[in-house]
């Protein structure tokens, strides 16, 4: 049965340098000027999306690595995501803005303070997009970097102090009785003292509570430490995983089952699942780019392993594409995901131009292989994982306004038409969004 499905945009590149090694970039956008964004949120907004979520690494990587970051702009430079936020919500009234903020960078009552200020500033649209990078640590001080879990444990003590902060006014602190002249009553704040292991700090907050709930939590993280994170914490996860049914039932469960262990309801998560699609005219054209992709030329895998050495902060570019890949090149604060994601299917055997080449190809959106294929046909498929009980999707491309017209122009008006996306907000924020159905 067709449902609505919620609806957001990823923004991959973070706020970096959009239209880069495209053709569009002849539209002479400037990447550091606020209208390029305020144009496609705009056109996000008017299409009944949720959200944008903003990636971003704040570190340029390791001295050896630092040119495969900025080479081809895949990894750096990027501009700081929270601060293009309010540019974002000048320029609309319902669309949630998600910048991605690292533990690491923010003291607790610095955070809970700046990000007060921006849900308020907003009308309650922040979301907040919780990433546990280590390779970043350097940059925020001396101490030594966290490993994996506990980089976790980090940011929930992090989270945790800050909602203390942002629930350090208690109901009936705040008059506002012009007739008293008494604007709030002091004795209903609370102190808050937090000594933890990663922070210290004490309250309350110098701002004031929240009308139409807290910032929303999103987390991007797949591990089993990642998702029992997302079980206690989170009201959005961004999801990757295969788009079939076993694939994504098994995914939510394990999120639904990490909220009941918190004791949450599943209801409380959306989980939206990560799409790249690329849209075509027809069915004939989608069938020509998968079967041109079927056989990469050696440009082709080069890019692939540009792109992927930023990512992996590693130089794929230096190594025999006809040796098998060593996972041991990889440094400790490399993801495993990440590396997981590049060897894909592969056993340690294959030769790292096979493993490259499976991520040139394309598939079809008709027939699940991929996601190349006509309005329509993502419209079919989204509208499958509805029926599959999936909360929505996260559509992932550039913040760039020929991108975001060329993936919704025609989308949009077919998935209205079959009540898969909404037609109107409800108001009061991103939280009341995100709970509407």
């Amino acid at each position: 049965m067709t449902k609505l499905q919620h609806f957001g945009w990823f923004l991959a590149r973070g706020f970096g340098p959009h239209g880069w090694g495209h053709p569009y970039l002849d539209w002479n956008y400037r990447w550091t000027n606020p209208d390029l964004y305020q144009e496609s949120a705009r056109a996000l907004e008017q299409a009944g999306f949720d959200l944008v979520i903003i990636e971003d690494a704040p570190s340029l990587g390791s001295a050896d690595t630092i040119d495969l970051r900025v080479r081809h702009a895949f990894g750096g430079p990027k501009l700081d995501p929270l601060l293009l936020a309010p540019y974002l919500f000048a320029a609309t009234r319902h669309l949630g803005i998600a910048p991605t903020v690292n533990p690491a960078a923010y003291l607790p009552y610095t955070a809970a303070r700046q990000f007060a200020t921006l849900q308020h500033l907003s009308g309650h649209r922040l979301g907040l997009n919780v990433v546990t990078d280590t390779g970043s640590a350097r940059h925020f001080g001396t101490a030594a970097q966290l490993g994996h879990d506990a980089a976790y444990d980090r940011a929930e003590e992090w989270l945790a102090g800050i909602r203390d902060l942002w629930r350090s006014w208690d109901d009936g602190a705040l008059l506002e009785d012009t007739a008293t002249g008494r604007y709030a009553d002091g004795t209903r704040l609370r102190t808050v003292r937090h000594r933890g292991e990663h922070f210290g700090f004490d309250g309350p907050l110098n701002a004031v509570p929240f009308t139409d709930g807290e910032p929303s939590i999103v987390s991007p993280g797949g591990s089993g430490r990642g998702l029992g994170f997302a079980g206690a914490n989170s009201d959005v996860q961004l999801a990757l995983a295969p788009l079939d049914e076993a694939s994504i039932t098994a995914y939510r469960g394990r999120i639904h089952d990490a909220a009941r262990a918190a004791g949450r309801s599943p209801d409380d998560i959306k989980v939206l699942f990560a799409i790249q699609p690329v849209i075509v005219s027809s069915p004939e054209e989608a069938d020509r780019l998968v079967a041109a992709s079927a056989h990469p030329d050696e440009a082709a895998l080069t890019l692939i392993a540009q792109r992927q050495s930023s990512d992996l902060e590693t130089d794929l570019t230096a190594l025999d594409l006809d040796k098998p890949l060593d996972v041991g090149i990889f440094g400790d604060h490399v993801s495993q995901g990440s590396i997981r994601r590049l060897i894909g299917g592969h056993d340690a055997s294959a030769p790292l131009r096979q493993v490259l080449a499976a991520h040139a190809r394309l598939g079809r959106l008709s027939d699940g292989s991929g996601f190349v294929g006509t309005a329509a046909e993502l419209a079919d498929r989204i509208e499958e994982l509805g029926t599959w009980g999936n909360d929505g999707v996260l559509l992932w491309g550039d913040l760039h306004p020929v991108t975001v017209h060329r993936m919704l122009d025609e989308l949009v008006p077919i998935l209205r038409r079959r009540g898969i996306l909404r037609s109107e907000y409800t108001g009061g924020g991103l939280a009341s969004n995100l709970a509407a159905f």
